[in-house]
């Protein structure tokens, strides 16, 4: 399918401070650098689009340089921080406001959803607004009054319909904005964190109706949200703006990881446990130090396997276990495991701990880790030492196999996942 929007070189500039405040003289400059060819001086100026910094510039760049291509029927998902200029690219690509730079080239008619009440007049009926609203987008009376019923329907606000819209909920005008934007059949529709102020029910109705248009009718949707549920349930591809720079371009999976790892480190093959990975007070009798991913591409068709150092101050008079689970970068728990008992010696330990037939999904992960003592199947355990976000690891984009994992009914979590350690000591 060919491109339907392109963006290039997307920047836009604020002046900050009150309205108003010497911009007469600025305009003067402008309007002087304009009359004799110049560029505009102020284009030269301006801080970063970092909202938590002191302003040191009069201007500011709310967008920088944005430049991306949607092809015809994809969800494009646009993420990042409150502030990261994501409400302001989709003004300009719904031509509310002009880019200070660069140029928006689409094909087809846009629809857009970008706060509560988007075009809806307070005084006027729902019924009033929808025609009203589908004129707009360039709709002729008779194409509405084709879909009317349809609108009514799927926005749940039959018996409020002629009531004017001042008297609706937030969450009734988002129901009938998207249910007027998104059945007048634009080429592209653009929806706004507005989503949320929904329920549960139009939320799933919503994005079900955004599938549908992608999917079976070869529709594009520009979709920003924060929850990154939604983001990977529909959207093909996504971007990610960051002070108003788009510093990641991918697919849905791989934007999201780098969105919610923080550091931008996904993966770390070889950690060093140090006191940053531990939550709680341990005893001294055993002390982690080093774990390392030994396979370091991983597919859902093979296994995890780990070396773990660790070092024994104390004779032990009970054998130990290694316990854990595995969590997504959103701090989700996927699963949980625990090893055969084994008896250590006095010193340094290794061991290698596998799991096989993970059937993780492709993404990252990291591991959360633990050595005790005790018996695991009496959940009488005494953790000696642990590491928290201990490693992190990303499991390659293979066909995913199709073993199921236990399902085991405890505290630890509700997919066991099969583990066993292989002691290295002479």
């Amino acid at each position: 399918m060919g491109v339907i929007l392109k963006a290039e070189n997307i920047s836009k500039q604020y002046r900050l401070g009150e309205v108003g405040t010497g911009t007469l003289s600025h305009d003067l400059n402008r309007w002087w650098a304009g009359l004799r060819g110049k560029e505009d001086p102020y284009l030269q100026v301006g801080a970063v689009n970092d909202r938590s910094a002191k302003a040191t510039e009069d201007y500011v760049w709310a967008l920088r340089d944005i430049n991306f291509e949607v092809k015809q029927g994809e969800v494009l998902g646009i993420i990042g921080k409150n502030g990261a200029g994501k409400s302001t690219l989709l003004k300009i690509l719904s031509r509310v406001t002009a880019p200070t730079t660069g140029s928006i080239k689409t094909r087809g008619r846009i629809a857009s959803l970008l706060e509560v009440g988007t075009g809806f007049h307070g005084e006027l009926s729902g019924r009033e607004n929808i025609f009203m609203n589908g004129a707009i987008l360039g709709m002729t009376k008779n194409e509405i009054k084709s879909k009317l019923d349809e609108i009514i329907d799927f926005s749940g606000c039959e018996m409020y319909i002629d009531t004017p819209v001042k008297r609706y909920s937030s969450g009734m005008t988002v129901r009938l904005g998207f249910a007027v934007a998104a059945h007048l059949e634009p080429e592209i529709l653009v929806v706004d964190e507005v989503l949320a102020v929904g329920d549960a029910e139009f939320q799933k109705k919503a994005i079900g109706k955004m599938q549908d248009l992608s999917q079976e009718q070869g529709r594009t949707v520009l979709f920003v949200s924060h929850n990154m549920a939604s983001i990977q349930n529909l959207c093909t591809r996504a971007i990610l703006l960051e002070n108003g720079n788009n510093v990641y371009n991918g697919s849905v999976s791989e934007v999201v990881d780098y969105y919610i790892s923080g550091d931008r480190t996904i993966i770390e093959s070889e950690v060093i446990i140090t006191n940053e990975h531990r939550r709680f007070e341990t005893e001294d009798s055993l002390i982690l130090k080093k774990i390392r991913l030994v396979n370091t591409t991983p597919s859902s068709r093979g296994e995890l396997l780990f070396q773990v150092i660790f070092e024994i101050n104390n004779k032990l008079h009970e054998k130990i276990c290694c316990t854990g689970s595995i969590c997504s970068l959103d701090d989700s728990r996927i699963g949980s495991f625990f090893s055969n008992s084994f008896q250590p010696k006095v010193g340094e330990n290794e061991f290698e701990l596998t799991i096989p037939n993970h059937n993780l999904a492709p993404g990252s992960y990291y591991l959360n880790f633990s050595i005790s003592s005790g018996n695991v199947q009496n959940d009488n355990l005494k953790m000696l030492d642990h590491a928290y976000k201990s490693i992190s690891f990303e499991i390659s984009r293979e066909k995913q196999n199709t073993v199921r994992l236990t399902q085991w009914n405890s505290n630890w979590g509700k997919l066991f996942l099969q583990s066993e350690v292989n002691l290295k000591n002479d």
